[in-house]
């Protein structure tokens, strides 16, 4: 494999030249830097990306911390997060921590030790003092971590309210709330948690009260008919509606209430959160509250590259999120 001396022994210059012409440093003539590109494209010669990083002091990488990346939602956020970053010139690194502890700090530490430019933290479970002491520019999605660190979410009380309306404008009597705890210390600082007090406050307005269920957290490869909610069904004939924190939730709901001879939306109404692809291609395709996940995607982006070149940016930044009525309503 050629090295740098090669090249400048090729190009016939010195390696501090060769050096410049790969880091964009100081005067050179475009001659010479002609002279460097044909010599390393004749010999082959791929930079080490890794020792220009530590030149500059910049590696135009973004590290990106996600809890389970085989989660729809946080898959089709990557997807966008990768686009953007791509056009202000920026690569991500995916860390997918699985919402534990140690693996997080492992990521994070190895953010640091290759030089990422900043963080988007969308998996966050370490103590805040952490986040602080990084000394990263880092934006967070859906959690307050401190003052200093912007975050970028979407409405989630507003989701809630307008989904325990649209039950109710449906007629249902007996709502439920289904969730799955999100695992890992520090999880009730997720804005998230807003979704539950909309709906709630909805309800207690209307004079109308809701059973919760908790789902016990299971791997990707267990999402099958759940027996958890198969019981619940069983033993709450009298629910008509059910209000899902996730989309990828409310497809189990429409699972088991299949294996219950339960008929969506006829005998129970269901509606998801998120509006990932999979709800418009179910069968009854998923009434849900939309996040913009895209433009969710470029704010955190646009964000993260302000805070990096050193701008002031706004702390909070809340998107507004909408009921997308389908067939399970």
């Amino acid at each position: 494999m050629p090295k740098i001396e090669d090249v400048a022994r090729h190009a016939g210059v010195s390696v501090t030249t060769v050096s410049r012409v790969l880091n964009d440093r100081g005067y050179i003539s475009q001659k010479t830097r002609d002279n460097v590109h044909r010599a390393m494209k004749e010999l082959n010669y791929q930079p080490n990306e890794m020792a220009r990083a530590l030149f500059r002091r910049k590696s135009n990488m973004i590290g990106l911390i996600v809890p389970d990346v085989s989660h729809p939602f946080f898959s089709e956020l990557t997807y966008h997060l990768e686009y953007v970053a791509d056009q202000y010139g920026y690569k991500l690194m995916l860390c997918n921590s699985n919402r534990d502890v140690a693996k997080e700090k492992q990521y994070i530490d190895m953010l640091k030790k290759n030089q990422a430019d900043g963080i988007i933290m969308g998996s966050s479970v370490l103590e805040i003092d952490h986040y602080l002491n990084l000394e990263l520019p880092i934006v967070s999605l859906d959690r307050q971590l401190s003052k200093d660190i912007p975050v970028v979410t979407s409405d989630n009380v507003l989701g809630g309210q307008l989904a325990a309306q649209h039950l109710l404008d449906k007629g249902c009597k007996h709502p439920a709330y289904v969730y799955r705890g999100l695992g890992g210390p520090h999880h009730e600082a997720m804005l998230a948690s807003g979704r539950v007090q909309g709906y709630g406050a909805v309800l207690t307005a209307a004079d109308v009260q809701s059973l919760h269920v908790q789902l016990t957290i299971t791997e990707p490869q267990e999402q099958i008919v759940n027996g958890e909610l198969v019981q619940f069904l069983q033993e709450h004939p009298e629910v008509d509606g059910i209000f899902a924190s996730s989309d990828v939730i409310a497809a189990e709901i429409i699972q088991a209430c299949y294996q219950c001879g339960k008929s969506v939306p006829d005998d129970l109404c269901v509606i998801g959160y998120d509006d990932v692809k999979m709800a418009s291609l179910i069968t009854p395709r998923l009434s849900t509250i939309r996040q913009p996940i895209r433009e969710m995607a470029t704010h955190m982006i646009e964000l993260l590259v302000q805070h990096m070149a050193g701008e002031i940016v706004p702390h909070e930044t809340m998107l507004p999120v909408y009921l997308i009525e389908r067939e399970t309503t």
